[in-house]
């Protein structure tokens, strides 16, 4: 046992960040009763910039470089950290954030939309090391492991409809359906090898007069994976408007899927070019006039309109009329803010793929259009890599209806997400074609082309890995699981899908290495594994799904939504290959209108549960790792706290007057320290708590009364994405009885 164990814990954003205010306070005191420390590392976007830019800061507001400061600590064994949601930034959300930083005296430059200078470029170089995943594949140094606790399901079974939104029954006739790409896009054009030796790769691009531009050099490992695709731009475009004349024709909403926070390099081109399409008369008469704006079709509407204010108001006007009528002309959009007329083209970071598609399979194959009413909808995703998943789901849900959370099973995902594994870790190695011409990947040594691909003009190139390392890693926690659990595990590949092709023959081999034995492990493609899935959680079995990256991202928020009624109550274990743990915590695609409801009225209602889990998980890795036994008791004690909350329905409502985030801390303290109080293993840590848990029993209408009392009014904490700390500290422990108590421990 060390002398003094350390926890790191992480700011982030939005409500994770808010909610961080009121529980971290307590977890400090309850954690250094056991000689725990609490180490905070800040790796919220805004302080990513700030720490990006520190050269242009002045010494006191110069802040710490967090996550660099992580990467490195998750490669060390002693390492433990608990993980919020932070925002994967898309450029619009980057812009709004140095804009308030700005506004605050931070003297940080503009992100350079057009590059004007050696200088305006490496600006811009900075600044993407900030967009998009730029955390997670620096810290997630293993594979991992996400699922919905045992303790929420089973209240999920309890309570089917209180968690969560309820799940809607479906029409067999329903209209709404998948639409991806038949060809023309990466799935089609991917190339895949494995590197038989250390080689040091160029990947260059020849254009039609043979002039070479050379992109990036790489130092590849023996045995390590190297895909290499593109997506045509020509072929892309048609696609989007034949999907848009055939949902007209159906009278069917339009919808566009994508994650262009975390793809942050491909997915917003592939964004833009959905708006290109969608008003394409609008753009066609206009295009010399945005042009002479800087309209970006990649930021969306949102920003196309905040420029048109810089027009004339007769200018203005007559855009905004041909507008107003491809709107008429076209089939309508789906919307995230039918009441604020914000559609799923005006930012390219508001519908992301993994948490928008759930929702309207909950919502019965709805969504939600311009009139403000559900409506039948047609799924657009045009890369067809993954979308044939949701395809077979949205299929199977026709045939057979809603799914029951009383009686369903639960899906635990094991995902290969270690060393910037696959789609994730592209970004450095994604670009548009400059012209017609030849991307090539060559052996710099001997001048062999490994791989190359004929494109035209702004057609989209991207380079996959997976190191062989994280390969063995994940099959050995796959079949780990299979075995604890004892229920059947399925690997998500596609024999015809080059970079599965690879893995699969990776996996045949080192699944010989194992006793296999009453082991149920399968390798199906993701359509044929989506439908093995369902019927077998539609008869309250459970699956482990063995998956890639970018699928365990999409169905670590499929299951757990329709299972449980959120993905924000999942966690996740990272067991990093140095030896150390990352615990990550729920889902953030809800913190954004949780942030806008406690602004309006001061009610909080991001669910802190999976922060408990990760608490208690964090603690008994302490144990199992330095048999340390008051990290056990405390543990334990979490653990019975979490189910003493489940069982009083004690999470956060949400509806302003009633128990938010801030009451479910009260809860969270008030259960632990009952349960520390009474066990009779260390009986220094009882005598500690029986006078805090008295305190709390005694004081727990008053304390309601000071919680309860605050909501309804609006607060204004004076940023968004780097507010006032005194007074985000003020507003989430409004209790005065609650924080003495606090204080006393």
């Amino acid at each position: 046992m060390k002398d003094r164990v350390k926890v790191i814990w992480t700011i982030t954003d939005e409500a994770p960040y808010l909610a961080t205010f009121s529980l971290l306070p307590i977890v400090k005191k309850f954690f250094d009763v056991s000689d725990i420390e609490i180490d905070i590392k800040d790796i919220s976007l805004s302080s990513r910039i700030l720490a990006n830019f520190s050269d242009f800061l002045t010494q006191d507001q110069r802040v710490s470089d967090d996550l660099s400061i992580l990467g490195e600590l998750v490669n060390k064994p002693d390492t433990i950290l608990i993980k919020l949601p932070n925002i994967s930034a898309s450029l619009p959300q980057l812009k709004d954030a140095i804009k308030e930083l700005q506004a605050k005296g931070f003297n940080i430059p503009d992100y350079p939309d057009e590059l004007k200078s050696a200088q305006d470029e490496k600006i811009r170089e900075r600044y993407s090391k900030i967009l998009g995943s730029a955390v997670n594949p620096v810290l997630r140094q293993g594979n991992n492991i996400r699922a919905v606790p045992r303790s929420i399901k089973e209240t999920a079974k309890k309570f089917p409809d209180l968690m969560g939104l309820p799940l809607k029954e479906w029409n067999p006739s329903s209209k709404t359906h998948v639409s991806h790409m038949t060809d023309g896009d990466f799935y089609g054009h991917e190339r895949s090898i494995t590197l038989t030796k250390d080689t040091r790769v160029r990947i260059e691009f020849i254009d039609k007069n043979n002039n070479i531009t050379i992109f990036k050099d790489l130092d590849l490992l023996k045995g390590e994976i190297f895909d290499g695709s593109f997506i045509s731009i020509k072929a892309l475009s048609n696609f989007y408007e034949n999907q848009i004349r055939d949902a007209k024709k159906e009278g069917i909403l339009w919808s566009l899927h994508l994650k262009a926070t975390m793809m942050k390099v491909s997915d917003p081109v592939l964004f833009g070019y959905a708006i290109r399409a969608y008003f394409k008369d609008v753009f066609a008469k206009h295009q010399d006039t945005f042009n002479s704006l800087g309209v970006n079709p990649n930021n969306g509407l949102s920003d196309l309109f905040s420029k048109l204010e810089n027009l004339s108001d007769d200018k203005k006007v007559e855009i905004k009329k041909d507008i107003e009528a491809t709107y008429e002309k076209n089939p309508g959009l789906y919307m995230v803010d039918s009441n604020k007329g914000i559609t799923n083209l005006h930012m390219p970071n508001l519908v992301l793929i993994d948490a928008s598609i759930p929702t309207i399979i909950r919502d019965g194959g709805k969504a939600w259009g311009p009139d403000g009413k559900l409506h039948d909808v047609k799924i657009v995703i045009p890369d067809r890599s993954y979308a044939t998943i949701y395809s077979a789901i949205v299929e199977d849900c026709k045939k057979n209806g809603a799914f029951d959370r009383t009686t369903m099973g639960t899906v635990i995902d094991v995902g290969l997400i270690a060393m910037k594994a696959e789609e994730y870790g592209s970004h450095d190695k994604t670009f548009l074609a400059p012209d017609d011409g030849t991307f090539r990947v060559v052996d710099v040594e001997n001048g062999q082309i490994l791989m190359e691909h004929s494109v035209e003009k702004g057609d989209i190139w991207r380079g996959c890995q997976v190191k062989d390392v994280a390969i063995k890693n994940w099959i050995q926690i796959a079949i780990e699981e299979t075995k604890k659990n004892n229920i059947p595990a399925i690997f998500w590949l596609d024999e015809n899908r080059p970079h599965d092709r690879e893995e699969i023959k990776k996996i045949r081999e080192y699944l010989k290495t194992y006793d296999l034995r009453d082991l149920d492990i399968k390798i199906m493609r993701p359509s044929d594994a989506m439908k093995a899935t369902l019927e077998l959680i539609r008869r309250g079995q459970d699956v482990i799904a063995v998956t890639g990256n970018i699928l365990r991202d999409y169905l670590s928020d499929l299951f757990p939504i329709l299972e449980v009624g959120t993905s924000a109550k999942v966690f996740s274990i990272i067991p990093l290959l140095s030896g150390g743990r990352m615990f990550e915590t729920g889902a953030g695609g809800s913190a954004p209108k949780h942030v806008e409801q406690f602004i309006n009225q001061n009610h909080l209602r991001w669910d802190s549960i999976a922060e408990f889990v990760a608490i208690s998980q964090s603690l008994k890795f302490i144990f199992d790792k330095y048999n340390y036994k008051k990290a056990f008791i405390l543990a334990n004690a979490c653990e019975g706290a979490i189910s003493d909350i489940l069982s009083n329905k004690k999470w956060p409502s949400r509806k302003v007057g009633e128990i938010d985030n801030r009451g479910e801390h009260y809860y969270f303290m008030k259960y632990w320290a009952n349960h520390l109080s009474s066990q009779q293993e260390d009986i220094d840590i009882k005598e500690k708590f029986l006078k805090v848990k008295d305190e709390l029993d005694k004081n727990e209408d008053k304390i309601n009364e000071e919680l309860l009392s605050v909501q309804g009014k609006k607060v204004d904490i004076k940023g968004y994405y780097k507010p006032e700390e005194d007074i985000v500290e003020r507003l989430m422990r409004p209790s005065k009885i609650l924080n003495s108590i606090v204080n006393m421990i």
